[in-house]
């Protein structure tokens, strides 16, 4: 009989870490909102400043608040999307109430005319885009049909200057980035990962099958809120990245984008191949089912389980980490592969030729195996690259 000879390293978690990580979290965020606010300010006096002299009756208000809109927008690339789609709704609206008002006059009718077409505008058009529409004609109606050309000029002058002032001021000053709540979150879906994977690795060993198969099952199923987390977080990285122009004096930035966007594709396999692990194990111990697991192997696979969670872990660390130097990570990462690997040849051996307990639950040995199997290739193949 082929013994295990894999030693697997148990760390403790310092407990003030999640500490330090939710007062980091505290800190960005205030220090977010201050941003935010001076942009907002900065915006709004600008544009006060640039539309105020030509305007009628000296009422900017249309233009400081299309500004104020822009400057608060996610992102540099987010905030030209919503000006150009303000600043074509209001054209088109104004357009249909000086149509409207022409033919109809300022009455209930023309208001009528004015909810259907924009109702009916066509499937190109989203809801938000058809209710901006309305809503500017209607608002416009009563003028347009006094001023046609004076209130259908200034609105879209105050709205295109108020966007290009939200614009710039968003793009110039502190452009946000959000690659840190990408790594974040990142971080926080592989040690969820890890922690399962560790915790099923160390329940497998205290002989804990039984009690905890389905609550492992349970956070498995769990873990598909994390992954859209992580998928959200990693698209908006990426999007605040176009047209931002602290990427131009920071070239890693994008290379740390496009680090995140792989790292969450290679934890989005291991999840599915986590998922596939607890349930396994979950229904190998179904009261309905004859093909219990020989402790013999749930042993030997616990210790695979500790291993990979290490690797999951680290394989996070590794690619987040952008100093080459940083080579413990990678050795760690390299360490538990390596090993893992070598666990598993040699348990598919013994598999083959029958050495095991339990030999009706082959197929369910097959399971577990390609399982982790397919969770190192993953692993492997982002190391690699």
């Amino acid at each position: 009989m082929q013994d295990s000879t894999i030693m697997v390293e148990r760390t403790a978690m310092p407990v003030t870490a999640p500490v330090r990580a939710l007062a980091r979290r505290i800190q960005g965020k205030h220090a977010d909102h201050v941003v935010h606010g001076v942009k907002t300010v900065i915006a709004a006096l600008l544009t006060w400043a640039v539309v105020a002299p030509w305007v009628p009756q000296n009422q900017p208000y249309p233009a400081v608040a299309t500004a104020v809109l822009m400057v608060n927008a996610s992102t540099v690339y987010e905030s030209v999307r919503k000006a150009a789609q303000s600043v074509v709704a209001r054209i088109a609206g104004l357009i249909l109430a000086l149509v409207t008002a022409r033919l109809l006059g300022p009455t209930a009718g023309a208001v009528t005319v004015i909810a259907l077409i924009a109702v009916l505008a066509g499937p190109r058009r989203t809801a938000d885009d058809r209710l901006q529409i309305a809503s500017t004609a209607v608002i416009a109606l009563t003028v347009t049909a006094t001023d046609p050309m004076g209130h259908l000029l200034y609105p879209v002058l105050q709205t295109l200057t108020g966007a290009v002032a939200g614009i710039a001021v968003n793009a110039l000053v502190l452009p946000p980035l959000y690659l840190n709540e990408s790594d974040s979150a990142l971080r926080d879906l592989a040690e969820a990962l890890g922690s399962l994977l560790h915790d099923m690795g160390s329940g497998l060993a205290r002989r804990q099958l039984t009690s905890k198969g389905y609550a492992w099952l349970h956070q498995a199923r769990a873990l598909d809120k994390r992954l859209t987390h992580a998928e959200q977080q990693v698209q908006q990285a990426d999007e605040s990245l176009r047209w931002n122009t602290r990427c131009v004096a920071h070239a890693r930035r994008r290379n740390t984008a496009h680090a995140d966007s792989d790292a969450f594709k290679v934890l989005r396999g291991i999840a599915i191949q986590v998922r596939g692990i607890a349930r396994t194990l979950a229904d190998s111990h179904d009261g309905h089912t004859d093909h219990h697991l020989g402790q013999q192997f749930l042993d030997r696979y616990s210790e695979a389980l500790h291993l990979a969670a290490a690797a999951v872990q680290d394989s996070v660390t590794t690619r987040l980490t952008a100093d080459p130097s940083h080579a413990s990570p990678r050795e760690r990462l390299r360490t538990a592969i390596d090993g893992t690997l070598t666990w598993h040849h040699a348990m598919t051996d013994m598999i083959g030729q029958g050495q095991l307990t339990k030999p009706g639950a082959w197929h369910v040995y097959g399971s577990l195996m390609t399982d982790l199997e397919r969770l190192l290739t993953d692993l492997d193949h982002a190391h690699k690259h």
